[in-house]
């Protein structure tokens, strides 16, 4: 099914809103960053204005992901914290599951996809536990479900995040690797990082 249609057929609207936008203006801005309005991401950006919700207003705040599927889109969709700015951090355990802290205190709010309330909702549960082939999955249903549900399906735990977590990521003192020659952090060892494991890709000469 085309994402231009997902509107038009969802059957259940519960939750209108995703943080500051609509629901469809939500899944207009997933399309352009994500590439598409996946499950992940939709379910992604109810978790992430359920923690949000929850924080003092006017605070700074980083995040967590647990996972590098989806769910850091939606928190680049709907709050300052990016990969690139150094405010979310992805830890890959795994697990569905966000996390919004005070920048400052690490007082915060993680939000995990609970399995343990997914009885009542068998298309999400068969998506999260892979029960089916993708293309055996009903996506307009499965979309539909999320958005009935809503936060009805995630847990939310009150968290403090620990003070080394929390400090600044600076690169420290730059050093130029002895075999690539390009430059890199000096806490990264005697030549970079890069030259001290197999790399991606075969060097083809300059442009």
């Amino acid at each position: 099914m085309m994402d231009e249609d997902i509107c038009s057929q969802l059957t259940s609207q519960t939750v209108e809103k995703i943080g500051q936008f609509s629901q469809e203006e939500f899944i207009e801005r997933a399309k352009m960053f994500h590439g598409c309005v996946s499950p992940g991401v939709l379910l992604g950006g109810i978790m992430v204005s359920a923690a949000k919700e929850l924080l003092p207003e006017g605070i700074l705040f980083d995040a967590i992901c647990e996972t590098y599927s989806c769910l850091p889109d939606a928190v680049q969709i709907l709050t300052p914290c990016t990969i690139g700015n150094g405010w979310m951090r992805i830890l890959d355990y795994g697990r569905y599951a966000v996390s919004l802290y005070d920048k400052y205190e690490g007082d915060g709010y993680r939000v995990y996809l609970d399995v343990k309330k997914l009885k009542d909702w068998n298309e999400v549960h068969s998506w999260f536990l892979k029960l089916k082939l993708k293309h055996d999955q009903d996506n307009i249903r499965l979309k539909d479900q999320i958005l009935s549900a809503g936060k009805q399906i995630c847990s939310i735990q009150k968290i403090h995040v620990k003070s080394g977590f929390r400090t600044n990521r600076s690169k420290g003192l730059i050093a130029i690797c002895g075999l690539c020659g390009e430059a890199y952090p000096v806490k990264d060892g005697v030549v970079c990082s890069a030259c001290q494991q197999e790399k991606p890709f075969v060097m083809q000469g300059r442009v």
